[in-house]
């Protein structure tokens, strides 16, 4: 009787398992100017996402040039990187700071930008856009009196028009999760609870 032949040894199936359950590398947070972001950002931080903010990139950018952080100083200065150097400017460089897992990039603002991401990520990126409407977002902007605001309705609607200029309202249309924010502060935070937990449990 020949002698049995040994098992072969199993391949380890933890790689496989591994990327069925690793979540997805980078989300996008997206919206028109006061539509919520901020507080958006603060729900992601209880699910552990690390926080990535391409305004900050930009504000940097501006320190470095000696500019004031007022909102025409900032903006036209992001808005001529843009126009001399590619409308995805700003995207490529946040990439170099995406470094680990769980990360949220707040700030995207174009299509350009969009696929600077997804050139990267691809299927490991989801976007999330916050909705709100300009009379409800322009309230919100004169209540948070920041340096980089406006002050009258006829910048707010400026403002408004140079960032749908940059690709912003082809990026909110086609935006993986919608949440809205119409309501108040706790509706708001349950809402982005809700979607943020859909993808991150």
């Amino acid at each position: 009787m020949s002698a049995r032949k040994p098992r072969a040894k199993r391949r380890a199936s933890r790689p496989a398992i591994e990327h069925r359950l690793s979540p997805l590398r980078v989300a996008l947070v997206t919206g028109m100017p006061a539509a919520g972001k901020e507080e958006f950002v603060r729900a992601a931080r209880r699910f552990r996402l690390r926080i990535v903010r391409m305004g900050d990139i930009v504000r940097e950018e501006a320190r470095r040039r000696g500019l004031p952080l007022t909102d025409s100083a900032v903006g036209g200065m992001a808005h001529q990187e843009r126009v001399e150097h590619g409308f995805g400017i700003w995207a490529e460089r946040t990439l170099p700071r995406l470094r680990g897992r769980r990360i949220l990039v707040d700030g995207l603002r174009g299509k350009a930008e969009l696929d600077v991401f997804r050139r990267e990520f691809g299927d490991r990126l989801v976007v999330f856009a916050v909705h709100a409407s300009p009379e409800a977002r322009y309230t919100r902007a004169l209540k948070r009196n920041r340096s980089d605001d406006v002050a009258t309705r006829a910048a707010f609607r400026a403002r408004d028009e140079r960032e749908l200029g940059w690709g912003l309202g082809e990026v909110l249309a086609t935006a993986d999760v919608m949440v809205l924010n119409e309501g108040t502060l706790a509706e708001f935070r349950r809402a982005v609870a809700s979607a943020l937990g859909r993808i991150y449990g």
